[in-house]
């Protein structure tokens, strides 16, 4: 995979470390967080007070007590459960919270905007400058919620990424932009504006003090952010760029599959250029309407020479890719909601044994785990279940309209 122009800037010389599920994530959080000895900055979109989620509550507690600077951001949707009761606990323990777009209280609630659909959806933790994960991992459990709860469980499927290097540094300012854009919104408070505009100056004449660590076995690597603003299209363009581009395989895992028109053709024509592209989506679905909406397109996909698994043994939550000697590790889904709506955080890798090892997990999930989606497999859907899967993609699109990009899914 070459490194081709995404209007953002390439780090060379990276140390990037896969985690599969919380099983492995969790743990290596809290030994950041137990070594860090100035700040801890952690964005989420859903964060449960399950055992991980109050074993994190305890350690950043701890890091409280020694003095470090904590800094949490919270979905006002995904985490709207737990609000209260997590918003009390941080700022009782010292650490500072802001929650991304609270839900409307009272008759507020049922009032339906474009605007409570832009979700902060990213999954970003920094600490110390030094150390950053990225991710689509919820700090969630990996047993919560999953099918055949009790001893048949399995754990949900995601991956994060662990990184050292000067990709940190990208990381740490992209959840500065945002707590500060969300600082700047009370209006009311100019002095307090003023202030914040001083404490941002100063900030920023300090990282001139955090240099990162650049890796002589390292690898490139690149951050792509998608929001409202100026980073509309980044994810959404690195994938099709980099399938375009590819020359021996695409390799997609992803939860929520309803690509837009170009990134639907960048894989047919991939496919009739030769290269090897396969789908592992969701077999089990956690919302059926996105599910089903994707599964109306399965029989186009087949035809345009995609191979297509479905996860069976429990819910699919990653968001992950293989193109040729590349990875994406990240938080966004392929489907209008990531693409169009929400603000996301991506890892693009160049590296031939992080690509290799990372396929190697998909690949071994495909032998055990998923089952195959043929044409026969489709015709042998009864009338109701494609009349089901027909009126979701319809329902889907006329939620896109919403966005008045209709036209491009």
């Amino acid at each position: 995979m070459s490194e081709f122009d995404l209007g953002h800037r390439w780090r060379a010389g990276q140390h990037v470390e896969l985690l599969r599920n919380g099983a492995e994530l969790f743990p290596a959080m809290f030994a950041a967080i137990d070594a860090a000895r100035h700040q801890i900055h952690l964005e989420t979109y859903i964060f449960n007070l399950d055992v991980s989620g109050l074993a994190l509550l305890d350690c950043l507690e701890s890091a409280c007590r020694r003095g470090v600077k904590v800094r949490v951001v919270l979905d006002g949707f995904g985490s709207m459960r737990q609000l209260p009761v997590l918003v009390s606990r941080l700022q009782s323990m010292g650490a500072r919270c802001r929650v991304y777009r609270p839900e409307p209280e009272g008759i507020g609630w049922i009032r339906l905007s474009l605007r409570r659909l832009r979700r902060m959806h990213r999954k970003t933790m920094v600490v110390d400058h030094r150390v950053a994960f990225v991710g689509g991992i919820n700090i969630l459990d990996d047993l919560v919620d999953v099918p055949d709860q009790g001893s048949a469980a399995r754990p949900r499927f995601d991956f994060a990424i662990r990184i050292q290097g000067p990709l940190v540094t990208d990381v740490s300012r992209a959840q500065r932009r945002l707590w500060l854009r969300m600082g700047w919104r009370r209006r009311d408070d100019w002095g307090g504006f003023y202030r914040r505009l001083l404490r941002w100056r100063d900030w920023a004449r300090k990282q001139k003090l955090w240099q990162q660590p650049v890796y002589q076995d390292g690898v490139c690597a690149i951050l792509l952010l998608r929001d409202n603003i100026g980073n509309r299209r980044t994810i959404e363009d690195a994938y099709i760029k980099a399938i375009s581009a590819s020359k021996t395989e695409v390799l997609i895992a992803n939860a929520y599959f309803f690509p837009g028109l170009r990134l639907r053709r960048a894989l047919a024509d991939a496919a009739r250029r030769g290269v090897r592209v396969r789908l592992l989506l969701q077999g089990r679905s956690e919302y059926p309407l996105q599910y089903e909406a994707s599964r109306h397109r399965y029989q186009a996909m087949l035809r345009a020479g995609l191979e297509i698994y479905e996860y069976k043994v429990s819910f699919l939550h990653a968001k992950v890719a293989v193109i040729d000697d590349g990875a994406m590790v990240g938080s966004s889904n392929l489907d209008p909601f990531s693409l169009l709506l929400a603000r996301e955080a991506n890892v693009l890798v160049k590296s031939p044994s992080f690509a290799a090892e990372l396929k190697q997990q998909l690949e071994q999930e495909i032998a055990c785990h998923a089952v195959p989606v043929n044409e026969a497999n489709l015709v042998g859907l009864s009338w109701w279940a494609r009349l089901v899967d027909m009126a979701a993609y319809r329902l889907l699109r006329a939620g896109v309209a919403l966005t008045g990009k209709s036209a491009e899914y």
